[in-house]
């Protein structure tokens, strides 16, 4: 027979392992006669606390594939512009950061349009593969002029924010930004980089950010993962 005081048990005890994060974000829990005897009930039992988590939302049933872990979706709040390190943080997650690529090269038409230089100056171009609490979430690409970002061109960026860096190394603080998302599949590359497979949606974000004083001082394109990342924004219509 079942009791309610043996589901609530169980119930608990994988909260307290989602709490804790023996289980991450877009991972698949053991399979329920793994899990049964691991905590020493019986399926009916785990079914049960399995089924109150999911309504709960702190679980997800495939009927194909078990059970899994919703991952972390972000949004950014209206009208804020946070950096990424930002929005991992006021959400309690730990940011992360891979340089994929940080070198100098000379900007295309497109780019010295966009930041107000002479084609073909030097610009400072970094990749990066952002995560959250271990799980990549965007592929971020971000050019800047070399000449207002020098100190960047051989400092160690891994796990910082650039906003931050601007800011303390370059004395450069970022106060606008033009942004426009659109929707776009993962190719080969991109599905490798963000775990998840090909064809899959991504939002693609681009922006180009401001000085106080309206100078365009970076350009950048960020490719997230459409299952973990969502844009707000407050609307309104105009007066009569």
């Amino acid at each position: 027979m079942i009791t309610q005081g043996a589901v609530q048990a169980v119930h608990e005890r994988l909260t307290e392992d989602l709490r804790v994060g023996r289980y991450a974000p877009g991972s698949r829990l053991p399979g329920e006669r793994e899990l049964s005897t691991r905590l020493g009930v019986s399926r009916t039992t785990l079914r049960q606390a399995l089924a109150a988590l999911e309504e709960d939302g702190a679980l997800e049933r495939s009927a194909q594939r078990g059970w899994f872990v919703p991952r972390q979706v972000i949004g950014e709040p209206p009208s804020t512009l946070q950096s990424f390190t930002e929005m991992a943080r006021s959400r309690g997650l730990r940011p992360s950061s891979r340089v994929l690529r940080q070198e100098v090269r000379p900007a295309t038409f497109e780019e010295a349009d966009r930041l107000a230089v002479a084609p073909a100056s030097p610009v400072l171009q970094l990749d990066r593969l952002r995560g959250m609490d271990g799980v990549p979430v965007c592929y971020d690409v971000v050019v800047v002029p070399r000449d207002r970002a020098a100190a960047l061109v051989d400092a160690d960026l891994t796990d910082r924010s650039l906003y931050e860096e601007l800011r303390t190394r370059c004395g450069i603080a970022i106060h606008r930004s033009a942004y426009s998302v659109q929707a776009d599949a993962a190719d080969d590359r991109l599905a490798a980089l963000l775990g998840t497979a090909v064809g899959a949606p991504v939002l693609v974000g681009r922006e180009v950010a401001y000085t106080a004083d309206g100078a365009p001082v970076l350009v950048g394109v960020n490719h997230y993962r459409g299952d973990a990342y969502r844009f707000e924004a407050d609307l309104y219509r105009p007066g009569p």
